[in-house]
């Protein structure tokens, strides 16, 4: 592994500390309340607005402060002050419970930590769901049966049959031509070692920065002055939204190499296999590319816990289209969505903003190489990648599933006592999604430039 034994963690420390520190709360009064037009129904009834607590008064006051808001003391005084009500849902039935209400921890120390430095909690969610899912995998690689390696590499071969009805078993010649530009070859094994898991967590760091931390009403920021907002007015419901798709493809994944294991193309070419399919499989000349001698083996994937035979689907390409998606289709605030005029000839073309471009641009960048190293290092078919695609797909359709969980963290934080910390931010801009202001917000509220 070399240097990568190292310096891919190191790099993971640094992204959640600096994601911390980045995102850590600077305002020392409570955000302006907004409400929906009467026409639209009110935030605190929808899923998202469940997750952030948004219903749910707060206040954001020092670290070390212990006084109470006032809204919490009433709340305190209150007879139901100790639970709140959640919704589950599944399609179209719905189901009222009771839970606690950890808002009566508010001033706890480690309640006051975490409101000082809210990213903590999406810490602990990724390192909640990525480990959980890596513990499933090692489950899976060490109680591994032998016959298991010959169904995996079974359908192997049945996807590369697919392929070829289909005429998409393209793996080969790709592979060659990156073979040939050895140096090409050495940064796409890098690439596919070192850029997932890290990529991944600088997107969160970014996205939850981009939604969130900007558009912290009461706070002065680099570039934003107190009183304006300059981040994206999709709010942090497009962060949580986007965290919980990552979850539903890790737990999707789960479920389909679990129950059908298939091997990567780079071993079908094990020179120690037996049988006729062992055959078959040497024959199409993969090399394993990462993991030889000049390779970038990764710490995450080089080690006896670490289940060879997941590689369908593909979740490198499922998180990196999730990713460019994300990015593409991005809100912008209003003042990074001026168009320019063109004209050629007697024709006026409209070109998006020099942001949405660059938006477009990186969106679909990302995906495309994730997706020429996964097949050019021989790791994945490419109906892996389609595979991944579509768990991307259902979990960007049906992550609010996961929404039903929320009683059972209301407990957990509970018995931790603590109080997990709200968005404060105004998730839109004036007039944005039929939002108003209590207040009479100004016409300026978002930057002027």
């Amino acid at each position: 592994m070399g240097v990568g034994a190292f310096l891919e963690p190191l790099t993971v420390i640094v992204l959640l500390f600096g994601g911390t520190w980045i995102n850590r709360t600077t305002g020392s009064f409570p955000a302006r309340r907004t409400r929906r037009r009467s026409s639209i129904p009110s935030r605190g009834s929808s899923p998202d607005a469940t997750e952030s607590g948004l219903s749910t008064p707060t206040a954001k006051d020092g670290l070390l402060s212990r006084r109470l808001s006032s809204s919490s003391s009433a709340l305190l005084q209150d007879g139901q002050s100790r639970w709140r009500k959640r919704q589950l849902g599944i399609f179209s039935s719905t189901l009222e419970v009771t839970s606690p209400n950890t808002i009566v921890f508010q001033d706890r120390l480690l309640s006051r930590l975490l409101r000082k430095f809210p990213f903590l909690v999406e810490c602990w969610y990724w390192a909640l769901v990525y480990w959980t899912y890596q513990l499933g995998r090692a489950f899976t690689a060490v109680t591994l049966q032998e016959g298991t390696v010959d169904v995996a590499r079974k359908h192997a071969l049945q996807l590369i049959q697919v392929e070829e009805a289909l005429g998409l078993f393209l793996e080969v010649p790709i592979q060659r031509f990156f073979l040939r530009h050895t140096r090409l070859m050495m940064w796409t094994n890098w690439i596919y070692s070192f850029i997932h898991i890290p990529g991944t967590i600088a997107f969160l760091v970014w996205l939850y920065y981009y939604t969130t931390t900007r558009n912290r009403y009461d706070e002065s920021q680099p570039g934003k002055p107190r009183g304006f907002m300059s981040g994206s007015p999709a709010g942090p419901r497009l962060y949580q939204a986007r965290r919980r798709t990552l979850a539903v493809c890790n737990l999707l994944a789960f479920v389909v190499f679990t129950l059908w294991p298939c091997m990567p193309p780079r071993l079908l070419s094990d020179k120690d296999a037996q049988g006729p399919d062992a055959a078959r499989g040497r024959s199409y000349g993969f090399v394993d590319t990462v993991h030889g001698v000049n390779g970038a083996g990764s710490v995450w994937t080089e080690n006896r816990f670490c289940n060879q035979y997941a590689a369908m689907p593909s979740l490198h390409f499922g998180y990196s289209l999730m990713i460019g998606l994300t990015i593409m289709t991005i809100p912008l605030p209003p003042h990074h969505r001026r168009r320019s005029r063109i004209a050629i000839g007697p024709v006026a073309l409209q070109v998006p903003s020099w942001r949405r471009l660059v938006c477009l641009a990186m969106g679909f960048a990302y995906p495309f190489v994730i997706l020429a190293a996964i097949v050019a290092t021989a790791n994945h078919f490419i109906l892996d990648a389609v595979a991944g695609a579509t768990v991307c797909a259902l979990g960007w359709k049906f992550n609010g599933i996961l929404l039903n969980l929320l009683p059972l963290e209301d407990y957990f934080l509970w018995a931790l006592r603590i109080h997990k910390p709200v968005p404060t931010a105004l998730e839109e801009f004036e007039g944005a999604d039929g939002w108003t202001d209590d207040e009479g917000l100004p016409e300026h509220t978002s930057l002027p430039w």
